[in-house]
């Protein structure tokens, strides 16, 4: 099976990114440090109880990990849409 790799289509756009994830996920009730945003996925794991740490996860199930991509994702992709909608009706 080949890799998948998520990449930004704009590399530029990375930093942007990461902080409407810090304001979604501040917003959903998650402690978020805005110089580090990526740190929020070290909080929804203890939350879910995955064993999230930094380094090296490789022994973390597709499931555990999914888990905490999914909280994170979902409620970025639910903020977005609130967006567009309200875009769309201006």
């Amino acid at each position: 099976m080949a890799k998948r790799r998520r990449r930004l289509l704009v590399p530029e756009a990375a930093q942007q990114v990461n902080r409407f994830k810090a304001e979604v996920m501040e917003q959903k009730g998650y402690n978020v440090s805005q110089n580090s945003p990526e740190s929020v996925k070290y909080e929804v794991a203890k939350q879910l109880d995955v064993p999230l740490k930094k380094g090296y996860n490789g022994t973390l199930t597709s499931k555990q990990a999914g888990q905490v991509g999914g909280e994170i994702g979902g409620h970025m992709v639910s903020e977005m849409i609130k967006l567009a909608k309200n875009n769309l009706k201006k």
